[in-house]
């Protein structure tokens, strides 16, 4: 996300300290090393592999300056929607193509290279490859010497075009080998698992996405972040708070012990008799040695019960005894697991919480913050 300088909460003045202050949320020593190391990679293999392929001479542009630009986003940053791919390779290309455009019909080169930028912004905007080196792109075909105005349409394919399809597929195979999300997958929004009308339970209370984007046009400002992206940072961020805040019990003091299982060769009738019997929706599976290898309900029974339990049986939400069980609010309200099993570190079986675990749990702690709160005094 965007972020400006601000002033000091004492003095009201920015300081020289916050002048350096890094302006990305999420920039670890780490992921800038990593960043730079991509970029060093990146670069370095693109403009061999363009030499090594066209050639090498003041006739031919090696690779073009915007690439420095593209990779930044592109390792520094990799979760941008400007970084995408479509934004790197469009968004370049297309730009190039306007700042070819505007020299060939504008003779005034500061008129033109006015007319070329502000082409570029408006092509990226309607093709929605928003790419901010895009802009130098444009520029470069406009004053990038006799090399660049000698190719003329070609110059937007060869090199610029050519170096983004290199490049981007050069970060694809970095961040795949430094495990990073690239391209950015966006945060999948909640679903109704139910197949009804109903929005889902998680977001039911609290901000909804319209709330998002009504937020969003009061600031006037345009952020470098992906709607959904945001809105999923915004329920972390409750998520934390909560945690922050009623987060001293344990998943340990809260579950049940007397835990009901099944074996992992045990039959679908007997885990369906065993459900039934004890008024469950979830039955732990285990193996042989007594470490929990699934858990079954009566919709797994249902759809793959003919044979086995180890054929029918999905896999097991888990927890540590000492995790707070606010953590597991996101996984009991997803519409999809309704127990999570308390294991230890050799996966044997401590404990089960149930959503009806959880609910006790909530409203035991509503119920404590009603009886600490101070009663109003009286005008």
């Amino acid at each position: 996300m965007s972020n400006t300088v601000g002033p000091d909460e004492q003095t009201g003045k920015v300081s020289g300290f916050q002048l350096f202050r890094p302006i990305l949320a999420g920039a670890t020593l780490r992921e800038r090393l990593i960043g730079c190391l991509g970029a060093l990679v990146g670069i370095t293999l693109t403009g061999l592999i363009c030499g090594w392929f066209f050639g090498q001479g003041p006739h031919i542009p090696l690779i073009v300056a915007p690439m420095g630009a593209s990779a930044v986003l592109l390792f520094a940053v990799p979760a941008s929607p400007l970084a995408q791919p479509w934004s790197i390779i469009g968004g370049n290309t297309i730009s190039a193509f306007m700042g070819v455009l505007a020299a060939h019909f504008i003779t005034n080169p500061v008129v033109a290279i006015g007319v070329g930028v502000s082409l570029a912004i408006a092509a990226m905007s309607l093709t929605r490859s928003l790419h901010p080196p895009g802009g130098a792109a444009a520029l470069t075909a406009l004053i990038g010497g006799p090399a660049v105005t000698s190719a003329g349409f070609l110059f937007p394919l060869f090199p610029v075009c050519l170096n983004s399809v290199i490049l981007v597929a050069l970060g694809i195979a970095f961040h795949k080998v430094a495990r990073r999300n690239y391209p950015h997958v966006t945060a999948r929004a909640p679903v109704n698992t139910h197949g009804t009308a109903d929005l889902p339970p998680s977001i039911r209370v609290g901000f909804r996405p319209e709330d998002v984007d009504a937020a969003l046009l009061e600031l006037h400002e345009t952020m470098d972040i992906d709607r959904d992206d945001l809105n999923q940072l915004l329920r972390q961020v409750e998520a934390h708070a909560l945690l922050r805040t009623q987060g001293t019990l344990t998943c340990g003091e809260v579950m049940s012990r007397d835990v009901v299982t099944v074996g992992l060769n045990g039959s679908a009738a007997r885990a369906r008799e065993l459900l039934l019997a004890h008024n469950i929706r979830t039955l732990p599976v285990v193996d042989g040695e007594g470490r929990l290898a699934g858990t079954l309900g009566l919709r797994e029974l249902t759809l793959r019960g003919d044979g086995a339990v180890a054929q029918a049986m999905s896999e097991a939400r888990t927890a540590a005894p000492g995790e707070p069980v606010i953590r597991l609010i996101g996984s009991l309200t997803d519409g999809h697991a309704h127990a999570v099993v308390v294991t230890g570190e050799d996966r044997r079986i401590l404990g089960i919480i149930t959503q009806t675990d959880l609910l006790a749990t909530l409203t035991r702690l509503l119920s404590a913050k009603a009886f600490a709160m101070p009663e109003p005094v009286a005008p």
